[in-house]
């Protein structure tokens, strides 16, 4: 282990903020956006690929691996790093989402979840320790505690013993972390409560008293509108620890991560870039552009000559047209790695301009390039 966990608040400009963390693999520059690496792959891209984007620390899941091939197996083959050959920054997801996204084939009980698992329906049990036990073992820098993540509109009733189960299984996470885990690694606890202010208020002051490396705010994204989301956002930051990492799951779309880092947010993680990638859009400066539409098909261009991505820079829309409309594997990776590239460019920018307080005109200058499209081709 070269470093242990830590993070250092660099520089804020209003509620957004500049910093830097450490784990055993690597350092992480903040706000930073995770590439979604469930099932230990960034869906078509080899890892060295990722990299180049400017990804310093991708994500994988628990629940997803602990199915396939197995925590025990990746242990012994040498830890999730080794496995997939990514030697940066490792955080996995506990499985919480999956508590929700498969609500169908889970029974859910105090003393965890049990799926029914969608590979071959044998009968899985995953607790609190267990979930701790699977990202020990995968050797993930930063693991998360299991929560109940319930979708939204839901009732009162609901959101509430979600949230409250929520901090009876952190407390466990807690307790299971401390015994197993190797010094310098790090647990986050995840905020809870839905749409209710006062519920989310609850969670981050509990979370807060239980004492972690790290604190996430999950449990939205989940249907609700982004007005809902960015007001939960701007009320539940300011709760957390000033010198703590604060981690939106599951966000977003760029105009997201720009609101969200203005509200006080450092990390991010979505499949977005990839799955719109694999559907035939793009990220660029000036907006979303969907390479299926016939405009392109004669149009010599790059997506952006003035990326710093090479991918970006290289490949004419007409040849992009051509690989989504017939469906070629190469441009769901080209589109996948140039979505990626423009959300480390993203966040890059972000970070840029809180060092040099200046975060606003950046946000104002991003969104008006969006609003003002690339106009030869929309």
């Amino acid at each position: 282990m070269s470093n242990a966990f830590s993070f250092r608040l660099q520089t804020t400009d209003g509620a957004a903020r500049r910093g830097e963390i450490v784990t055993p693999h690597g350092r992480v520059q903040t706000p930073a956006f995770m590439p979604v690496g469930t099932q230990a792959t960034v869906k078509g891209l080899m890892p060295e690929a990722v990299a180049a984007t400017g990804a310093e620390i991708v994500l994988g899941n628990t629940y997803h691996l602990m199915l396939r091939p197995g925590a025990e197996r990746i242990a012994a083959l040498g830890g999730l790093h080794a496995f997939m050959n990514w030697p940066l920054p490792l955080l996995t997801d506990s499985g919480g989402f999956q508590v929700m996204s498969l609500s169908a084939l889970r029974r859910l009980e105090e003393h965890g979840v049990t799926f029914r698992s969608h590979l071959d329906g044998a009968m899985v049990e995953l607790s609190p320790e267990r979930a701790i036990e699977i990202q020990a073992l995968l050797g993930a820098d930063i693991a998360m505690q299991l929560d109940e993540c319930i979708g939204l509109p839901a009732s009162a009733e609901e959101i509430a013993r979600a949230m409250q189960l929520s901090l009876r299984w952190a407390e466990r996470c807690k307790r299971a972390f401390e015994g197993r885990v190797r010094e310098g690694y790090a647990l986050f606890g995840i905020v809870q409560g839905g749409d209710d202010p006062a519920l989310r208020a609850e969670s981050a002051k509990a979370l807060t008293g239980i004492g972690f490396e790290g604190y996430a705010i999950g449990g939205l994204a989940v249907g609700e509108p982004q007005e809902v989301m960015l007001k939960i956002v701007a009320e539940t930051a300011p709760m957390l620890p000033q010198d703590r990492p604060r981690y939106l799951m599951g966000v977003g779309t760029p105009d997201d991560l720009l609101q969200a880092v203005a509200r006080g947010i450092d990390m991010f993680d979505c499949v977005l870039p990839t799955r719109n990638g694999r559907h035939g859009m793009a990220f660029t400066r000036y907006g979303s552009i969907n390479l299926a539409n016939a405009r392109h098909a004669n149009d010599a261009r790059p997506l952006d000559e003035q990326s710093a991505h090479p991918t970006a820079r290289t490949y004419s829309r007409a040849y992009l047209h051509h690989l989504t409309k017939a469906n070629e594997l190469l441009g769901q990776v080209l589109l996948s790695t140039i979505n990626l590239a423009y959300y480390q460019a993203l966040m890059a920018g972000m970070r840029e301009a809180i060092a040099a307080k200046r975060f606003a005109d950046f946000q104002a200058a991003t969104k008006a390039r969006w609003e003002q499209g690339d106009i030869a081709t929309m």
